[in-house]
């Protein structure tokens, strides 16, 4: 056998074996007993003994209904009570001192200067961002103005270029036939 530091001889380990535990046979034997003689039997009624069994099964699950209503928020209730006294212990144990506390506080006022610092950065962004897609908004308005504009006044000028060209060759075309029907009336 191996011999430990101190020269005591040691043991060899060996494993431990759990044995399921069985029901007795007199027990089994009871059960399937009982259920022969419950199926077996009658009662003066003409009914069986079954339904008394399972009136005594809905009465026990009842019961567990109230129970466990009762139970449940008593329970909830001592949990509760259980972790507010280890919080308020535990901010005790770490606030006792005023070196400690004020040490707590100047690493709240940091993460708070952090968080606001975040957020003020954030909301710079968010407002360059908006003000930029404003301006190109804008210029993009601005300039399908100008190109609208001046597409509208070369085509007002092209149409008024033509209706001096049309008004021209009417009047020309009047005056001939007028100068016509002049020279037909006078011959």
């Amino acid at each position: 056998m191996p011999t430990t530091p101190s020269g005591a001889q040691k043991r060899p380990t060996t494993t431990k074996r759990t044995t399921t535990r069985r029901k007795p046979a007199a027990a089994a034997a009871g059960t399937r007993t009982r259920t022969s003689r419950t199926s077996a039997g009658r009662t003066s009624a003409g009914r069986t003994s079954a339904s008394s069994t399972s009136r005594t099964a809905s009465r026990t699950s009842t019961t567990n209904f109230a129970e466990r209503a009762v139970l449940v928020p008593v329970g909830a209730g001592l949990l509760a009570g259980d972790n507010l006294v280890s919080t308020v212990k535990g901010l005790a144990s770490k606030y006792r001192t005023r070196g400690t506390l004020e040490r707590e506080l100047k690493r709240y006022e940091r993460r708070g200067v952090t968080a606001r610092n975040r957020f003020e950065r954030q909301v710079r962004r968010t407002r360059t961002r908006f003000e930029r897609e404003l301006r190109q908004r804008r210029s993009l308005v601005e300039k399908t103005m100008r190109q609208n504009r001046r597409r509208l006044n070369r085509e007002l000028s092209s149409v008024r270029r033509d209706f001096e060209k049309q008004s021209g060759a009417v009047s020309a075309r009047v005056e001939r036939l007028v100068s016509n029907a002049q020279g037909l009336i006078g011959s």
